[in-house]
C-alpha cells in the first residue's frame, strides 16, 4: 500500500511545523542533514539529498532554522549515487552513500571551509585527501543488541520484532536495525556478525531491553586489525553468566577460527555503552590483544584501546602530522594528549626527543610499553593534566608542539600556556573542525597564525572529517 504525498502549497505566512514544502537542497551539513535556503529561512532536511528537488514536511522551527524531513523527491541529484548497503535510510551509521563520492570531498571541503571563515590571516586550505576506499575501510564497528527491532515500512506492522543486533535507527528513539551485512566492514567481519545473531538466537540469550534494562546480551563489537588481519571480538554483556557466554565463545571461536581473541567485558549500568565495568574483563580465547602496525611500529590493541578506525588513512594522517611538523632531526616535540604514543612513536624518529602528555594512566602506560616494544628511546610521557604537564620545571622547552585533543577542542586555560611555549609551530589534530577553528581564532589573539589547513577524509560516506592545521607563532 503506498501513501500519497501531500500537495505543497504557497505558505503566504512563517512556515510551522506540520506545513509541507518544496526544496532545492544545496549541500549537507555536519549531521549529514541537506541544506536549503528558502524565503529567508535556512532548512536542515533529514533524507535530504544534495542536488535534488525534494518536497518536505516541516518538523520544528526556530527562529529562522527549520527542521524538516523530506517525503519525496522531486527532481533526483545529478550527484545521485546507488547506495552499497541495503541498510542506507535507516541505519544510523552513514548518511551520505546516496551522492557520489566526488561530492562528499566537495561537501566536506565546504565544510570546513566555512568552519574556517572567521580567521583572519590567510592560509592555504588544501583538497580533503579521500579515502582509498569506501567500503570495507573500518577496522572496528560497535553493534547493539536490543529487544525493540526497528520495522522497515516494507514490512508489515506484525512482523517479528524481539530481537535485533546492529545499529540505531535514524531518528528512532530505542529503536534497533537488525544488521545483516555492513558495507563499510570487511567481509569476514560480517561472517561473524551473522554467526554471533543465530547463535543468540539457537541459545535464546535475551537480548537488552533500554527501557527495563533487563536482558544479557548488551553489544558486540568486532575489532579486525588492517595491517596483520588479526580479529578480535568483544562481547559486552549484563552480568558474567560464565554458563551461557563460555559455550557461546568455544562455539563462535569453532565456526571462525580466524578470531585471534574473544573478550567479555560486563556492563552493568543503564548507560548505552559498549565500555565495561572497571575490573570486569574477561578473556575467553586467546591473548586478549591483537597486533596492529602504523609505519613500521607495531602496536597491541586490546577492546578498550583507542586507535583510528581507518587503517589506511591512519598511515596517511600520521605522515601529513609528521610532515607538518618539519623536523629535521634536532627537536625538542610536545606531544599533548598524546594517548598510548602512537603520534608521538611516529615523530621520533625525526626529533631529538619527543614528550608526550596524557591524562589517562593506562594509557600511559600502555604508550611506555608500545615505546619499549618499538626501542624507541627517545620518547618519555608525563602522566596527568595537560595544564600541569605545561607548568612542569624540569623539561626542555618544545620547538614544535603536536596537539590531539578530544572533539570538544583545547582548554581555554591550556591555549594561552600553549601560545606562551615558544615554540616554532603548533600542529593541530582534529577530529571537529569546527573546535579546531574556535581554538585556532583563540591563539590568532596571542598571536599566532593559521598557515595551512589540511582536510583529510578517514570516514567515508559520512559528514565527519580529520583535519590537521599548521599555526606559526608571532612574526612568522
Amino acid at each position: 500500500m503506498t501513501s500519497e504525498i501531500p500537495i505543497a502549497v504557497p505558505i503566504t505566512r512563517k512556515p510551522r511545523p506540520g506545513d509541507h514544502v518544496d526544496l532545492e537542497i544545496e549541500a549537507f551539513d555536519g549531521r549529514g542533514r541537506g541544506v536549503a535556503n528558502k524565503d529567508g529561512f535556512h532548512y536542515a532536511v533529514k533524507r535530504g539529498t544534495a542536488g535534488a528537488r525534494v518536497r518536505a514536511l516541516i518538523l520544528k522551527r526556530r527562529g529562522a532554522s527549520i527542521e524538516a524531513v523530506a517525503l519525496e523527491t522531486l527532481r533526483v541529484s545529478a550527484f545521485a549515487a546507488t547506495p552499497p548497503c541495503a541498510h542506507f535510510g535507516s541505519c544510523g551509521g552513514c548518511s551520505l552513500q546516496d551522492i557520489t563520492y566526488d561530492a562528499q570531498l566537495s561537501g566536506l571541503h565546504r565544510l570546513v571551509a566555512r568552519s574556517m571563515s572567521g580567521l583572519s590571516s590567510p592560509f592555504t586550505l588544501d583538497s580533503v585527501v579521500p579515502a582509498p576506499s569506501t567500503v570495507r575501510y573500518r577496522n572496528k564497528m560497535e553493534f547493539t543488541f536490543s529487544s525493540r527491532r526497528w520495522i522497515a515500512p516494507d514490512e508489515p506492522l506484525d512482523a517479528p520484532n524481539g530481537f535485533a543486533l546492529g545499529q540505531h535507527a535514524v531518528g528512532v528513539h530505542g529503536k534497533v536495525v537488525d544488521v545483516h551485512a555492513c558495507s563499510i566492514q570487511a567481509d569476514v567481519a560480517n561472517e561473524i556478525l551473522a554467526s554471533v545473531r543465530a547463535l543468540s538466537i539457537e541459545r535464546a540469550l535475551p537480548p537488552w531491553d533500554g527501557k527495563s534494562h533487563t536482558g544479557l546480551m548488551r553489544h558486540f563489537v568486532i575489532r579486525r586489525a588492517g595491517s596483520t588481519g588479526e580479529i578480535l571480538v568483544n562481547l559486552v554483556t549484563s552480568t558474567e553468566a560464565p554458563e551461557l557466554i563460555e559455550p557461546f565463545a568455544r562455539e563462535l571461536v569453532a565456526r571462525h577460527p580466524a578470531i585471534t581473541t574473544f573478550v567479555q567485558n560486563v556492563n552493568s549500568r543503564a548507560a548505552d555503552t559498549a565500555i565495561g565495568d572497571p575490573g570486569r574483563e574477561r578473556v575467553l580465547h586467546g591473548k586478549g590483544v591483537i597486533a596492529e602496525r602504523v609505519l613500521g611500529l607495531e602496536f597491541e590493541l586490546s577492546a578498550g584501546s583507542f586507535f583510528q578506525t581507518n587503517s589506511a588513512q591512519a598511515e596517511r594522517l600520521f605522515e601529513i602530522v609528521r610532515e607538518e611538523c618539519a623536523l629535521t632531526g634536532s627537536e625538542i616535540v610536545y606531544d599533548l594528549y598524546c594517548g598510548t604514543g602512537v603520534i608521538a612513536l611516529v615523530l621520533a624518529s625525526s626529533a631529538r626527543e619527543v614528550i608526550g602528555f596524557e591524562l589517562v594512566a593506562s594509557a600511559v602506560a600502555d604508550a611506555r610499553e608500545n615505546a619499549r616494544k618499538n626501542g624507541v628511546e627517545n620518547v618519555r610521557f608525563v602522566e596527568g593534566d595537560a595544564l600541569d604537564g605545561l607548568a612542569t620545571r624540569d623539561l626542555p622547552p618544545p620547538d614544535v608542539i603536536v596537539v590531539d585533543p578530544p572533539r570538544a577542542g583545547l582548554h581555554k586555560k591550556v591555549l594561552p600556556k600553549l601560545a606562551a611555549l615558544g615554540a616554532k609551530r603548533i600542529v593541530y589534530v582534529s577530529c571537529h573542525h569546527p573546535a579546531a577553528a574556535a581554538d585556532a581564532l583563540v591563539l590568532e589573539s596571542l598571536g599566532w597564525r593559521v598557515a595551512r589547513v589540511r582536510p583529510i577524509d578517514m570516514f567515508p560516506h559520512t559528514p565527519h572529517v580529520e583535519c590537521v592545521l599548521t599555526l606559526l607563532p608571532p612574526g612568522s
